[in-house]
């Protein structure tokens, strides 16, 4: 067949492994680790959806070589571990038999010991090691590394690889970036020896070349050793981009493919991570760069999720291979879509961190579109009903849309509401800012999982990025302008019913609220073309944040009003940080300050000291918060023998939440 993305789908081979395709599955940390580092069997199955997603490579992130100075979060490879070779081997097993190739990153996190425990205070019991004698951000005291400790530590590599390959990984990535230990070495911010491990460049390579040599003594000639690097530390006092390029010059005769990342993992997530306020790939040039002075192959990764994009990448010679991590979370069969010419079924990955703020607070994985994420083990498989059953959904939100979609795979006969002209919920509002594109665009996925064979004016909703062959295969019917009443679910006779009738806008009484000049924050994407120059959001939440971030992006002067003393209280931990960074450069922050009333000239407040002032603004947008639908709720409740209430529906929140509980309430059924 003739692929419609070539370069993607061509093979490559390392060593002496040959790769089905260019698309990799990128490090991510396991939830279930065992106490003493063993792979639990929720994250073999985990990885092992990757495989089945049909990655042309899967790595497990992280193991760490060297317990004695870094055993704090993460895998461990010994054998005097009871099960740790065999979890690494059925983990091995488990990706290799779907047609994957095994990866295994080792890893050592030198200063920072400990950075994904949920309990940080054992984190600060530890002993810190790295390069030089220091004092971290957080007051915690380093330890220099002596050169005893540091040959003990390069032998522990050579053993880890030697383990690694017994229990059948087939390639090995060293993680030399990201502020890690071996990254630490490099980076004149963190190394400031005056041995043979410090000061010049070609020194400070000495560690990360010695640990090279000696995993190729372990696994051999022709047995793959990628080296993880950031091509630029984007840190002042670190290294850039043209420091960059030596280094991977000087790492390159002992690896067979050199992966190109980017910043420091404490110092700069976001470029570590490139959030949505960013361009997808907005770190390639980077590896760009580096392959032109190299002559094995590079990678590259950084918010890629579009396989047009990706292959640019491949076919202009920027890249010879494109990593993906949250992407595949989002969908883990994106590479196998690829190479089955279906892009329109791909379900893009929003970049809202959910994934990542999820393991930083409760040590468990979760995506905001997959359910599935973090419970893999449970099965990936819908299983048919014995009897078929007809189900009504209310409310084509995206939790809405979900569950519709689930309960038509599992055989029942599905019928989805809708009230408004269109599906998508609250979604709908995100398609006037372009920095969450992805959340429309998930609606129209969502939708296309569940259109009926009879066309509903399709050219609402773009024909990419959906999911149209698994929606005729579900076959749902989608009645849009029509709203589930008592009346409508009495005539209809559903044996099951889901309510995923969301949220509605909270609108306080606030004189002048009501005014031509007040928009609800989920009706801007209606009303745009109202808001003028001088522009005032009313409410600090994220939805709030987001919306002063996009208007300030415009150009338009933004003042952001908030009750409370700290700005997206909601957001997640990984986000919100990153939000207010956008918050610092675009929007006049107004904190502790309650509106009392609106005007045509802008909003009287009252702050916290009792002192009235006035932030003056042409237009408003509320975004006061959400509110469930209450009264919609409760008369529906008896509307069928089994009833479910899912989402903001149930309580406002979360698309998260909304569509794992849809997913789940199929399956209910």
């Amino acid at each position: 067949m003739k692929r419609d993305y070539p370069n993607l789908c061509k093979t490559i081979t390392l060593g002496n492994v040959t790769f089905r395709n260019r698309m990799f599955s990128a490090p991510m940390g396991g939830t279930d680790i065992t106490n003493d580092g063993c792979i639990g069997d929720k994250s073999v199955a985990f990885y092992e959806l990757r495989g089945k997603g049909g990655a042309g490579a899967v790595t497990v992130s992280e193991c760490m070589v060297h317990p004695q100075t870094d055993g704090s979060h993460a895998y461990h490879l010994d054998t005097a571990i009871l099960n740790s070779l065999a979890s690494a081997t059925y983990t091995a097993d488990a990706i290799r038999r779907h047609g994957a190739i095994p990866s295994l990153e080792l890893s050592h996190s030198g200063m920072f010991a400990g950075t994904y425990m949920t309990d940080k205070s054992k984190q600060k019991s530890m002993n810190q090691w790295g390069p030089s004698d220091t004092v971290r951000a957080d007051g915690v005291k380093v330890k220099a590394l002596t050169q005893e400790i540091i040959k003990d530590i390069v032998l522990s590599y050579k053993n880890v690889s030697a383990l690694a390959k017994r229990a059948g990984f087939e390639m090995l990535l060293i993680h030399g970036g990201h502020g890690w230990l071996i990254n630490q070495f490099l980076s004149p911010y963190f190394n400031k020896r005056t041995d043979e491990y410090g000061g010049s460049l070609e020194k400070r390579c000495r560690f990360a070349i010695e640990v090279l040599k000696a995993i190729r003594e372990a696994v051999g000639n022709g047995f793959p050793i990628e080296f993880r690097m950031s091509g630029s530390e984007f840190l002042e006092g670190g290294y850039g981009l043209e420091d960059g390029v030596k280094i991977a010059k000087m790492i390159e005769p002992y690896v067979d493919m050199l992966h190109v990342s980017a910043g420091t993992y404490q110092k700069g997530f976001g470029d570590t991570h490139p959030s949505m306020f960013k361009e997808h790939g907005c770190n390639v040039y980077l590896a760009a760069e580096i392959k032109k002075h190299v002559s094995v192959p590079v990678a590259t990764i950084g918010g890629l999720n579009d396989p047009a994009q990706m292959e640019e990448i491949i076919a202009g010679g920027k890249a010879d291979v494109v990593y993906m991590a949250r992407a595949l979370l989002a969908d883990p069969y994106l590479p196998r879509k690829v190479m089955e010419n279906r892009p329109e079924d791909i379900v893009r990955c929003l970049r809202c961190f959910t994934c990542m703020a999820e393991r930083a607070a409760t040590a468990t994985r979760r995506c905001t579109v997959n359910p599935l994420i973090g419970r893999e083990i449970e099965g990936d498989e819908i299983r048919p009903v014995p009897v078929k059953k007809k189900v009504l959904v209310a409310g084509g939100g995206p939790g809405g849309l979900y569950a519709a979609y689930t309960a038509a795979r599992r055989g029942h006969d599905v019928l989805l509401c809708e009230k408004e002209p269109e599906t998508g919920g609250i979604l709908k509002s995100e398609q006037a800012i372009p920095f969450k594109r992805e959340m429309y665009e998930l609606s129209k996925s969502y939708l296309r999982m569940c259109e009926q064979a009879i066309p509903f004016k399709r050219e609402m909703y773009e024909l990419s990025k959906s999911y149209l062959r698994m929606c005729e295969q579900a076959g749902v019917s989608i009645r849009l302008n029509t709203e589930v009443t008592e009346q409508f679910a009495e005539r209809e006779k559903p044996d099951a019913l889901i309510v995923a009738v969301g949220s509605e806008s909270v609108v306080p009484e606030i004189p002048g609220i009501h005014s031509d000049f007040v928009i609800p924050v989920n009706n801007y994407y209606r009303e745009k073309a109202k808001v003028k120059k001088d522009v005032i959001v009313l409410g600090g939440g994220l939805a709030g944040c987001e919306c002063a971030i996009h208007l300030g992006m415009e150009g338009k002067n933004v003042h952001l009003v908030e009750m409370r003393e700290e700005l997206a209280a909601d957001a997640n931990v990984r986000h919100r940080p990153l939000l207010l960074k956008e918050i610092e450069k675009y929007v006049t922050v107004h904190t502790g300050c309650r509106a009392v009333e609106i005007t045509g000239q802008g909003v009287s407040c009252m702050t916290l000291s009792g002192r009235k002032i006035t932030v003056a603004g042409e237009s408003v947008i509320c975004a006061l918060g959400q509110r469930a639908r209450k009264e919609t709720v409760d008369k529906l409740r008896d509307a069928a023998p089994y009833v479910a209430v899912i989402g903001d529906a149930s309580k406002a929140g979360t698309i998260t939440n909304a569509v794992y509980q849809g997913y789940h309430a199929a399956l209910d059924i």
